[in-house]
């Protein structure tokens, strides 16, 4: 199958760009501010709420073709991996509240050719989602999302009053942007398949970037309910409860792009189609049994560390406008949750730094 190379080319920067990012970064810089006030404690502007943290190895497959073996997955390797789970708000909600389960796995070791010149790490970060799509894809989508966010406190019922305010027809793009968010899957979120949404590059090509479950005890909790818990923190309970008796098997896969007007990159909402371009597995990840939530390793991942689609060797850099806003919302948001708590920002370089 002909698979479309990577150029500059394929990115287009979209009109008043940088205006509405701008516009982006004050909002979600406000809430957070907002956030942190009410908390006494800065967290991070999305994603706030960890679920588990779990080191494992990611073993790059021998033998993938020429298409496949790009960038990290040139040839066979062993890397070790911090992955954190989480869900989307910006804020520590109940898991009674429907939200978007999040996947960010940090491979160390990966390299020194960064995509980012002042970036002196050897990591790469892969940020997934448990939803093939970014409702707001493009940047003026995502400006719409914010617009409609700055009226929250980033509480739960405030976000929900925020958003209530939002006259049906009124902004049909925001009107798409929830009915996507209404329908994103629940159940345990051990079983869920995770993707980048977004594309990157991926060597001489583009690809999105998925991880799904593959040992049987992982495929057993695919669509399988998850109790929230009387203290609203069953997500959480779920995730160390199963890593104290089982250790978990995932599916990393690379789906390339195969035709730019069909699989764009400017624009993450839209779902590239499968019979187009298959995912195909470029890796395993495994997962061992472990204590995937002690108070220390928790404190290390929530306060310390950060995860970003820019973390990112150069043959692996972040394609398309929610991807560039990305880069200045996750690094403005790392610089204000670092500042505000007084902790420093460390970009690990061995396994064992993260502790037991």
């Amino acid at each position: 199958m002909p698979y479309v190379r990577f150029s500059d080319s394929v990115e287009v920067l979209q009109p008043d760009e940088e205006e509405m990012s701008e516009e982006i970064l004050a909002s979600m810089l406000s809430v957070a501010r907002i956030v942190c006030d009410r908390r006494r404690h800065a967290v991070r502007a999305v994603h706030a709420k960890s679920h588990g943290i779990l080191k494992g190895e990611l073993i790059v497959d021998r033998g993938l073709p020429h298409h496949l073996a790009q960038g990290l997955f040139a040839r066979p390797a062993r890397y070790a991996v911090i992955v954190r789970l989480s869900t989307t708000p910006g804020d520590i909600q109940t898991d009674h509240d429907r939200a978007q389960y999040g996947f960010a796995m940090k491979v160390l070791g990966a390299g020194r050719n960064k995509v980012l010149p002042d970036d002196k790490s050897s990591s790469q970060d892969f940020l997934l989602g448990n939803n093939p799509i970014i409702p707001f894809g493009h940047v003026r989508a995502y400006r719409e999302m914010a617009r409609a966010l700055a009226q929250s406190d980033g509480t739960a019922e405030g976000t929900a009053r925020a958003l209530s305010q939002v006259k049906p027809g009124a902004n049909p793009l925001l009107d798409a942007i929830l009915k996507v968010q209404a329908s994103f899957p629940l159940g345990n979120i051990l079983g869920q398949t995770f993707h980048s949404m977004a594309a990157i590059r991926y060597g001489e090509y583009i690809a999105k970037i998925s991880a799904a479950p593959h040992s049987p005890e992982l495929k057993a909790l695919t669509g399988a309910p998850v109790d929230a818990g009387t203290d609203g923190s069953g997500i959480r309970d779920s995730v160390v409860y199963f890593f104290r008796k089982h250790s978990a098997e995932y599916s990393l896969r690379a789906q390339l792009c195969a035709d730019l007007q069909t699989m764009p990159v400017e624009d993450g909402s839209v779902l590239w189609s499968e019979e187009q371009s298959p995912h195909q597995q470029v890796a395993r990840l495994i997962l061992p049994q472990q204590d995937a939530y002690s108070a220390a390793r928790r404190v290390h991942a929530d306060e310390v560390l950060s995860f970003t689609p820019w973390h990112a060797l150069a043959e692996h850099r972040p394609l398309g406008s929610i991807m560039r806003i990305r880069r200045r919302v996750y690094e403005a948001s790392s610089r204000f949750r670092h500042g505000e708590n007084m902790r420093p920002m460390v970009e690990p370089a061995d396994i064992s730094e993260l502790p037991d």
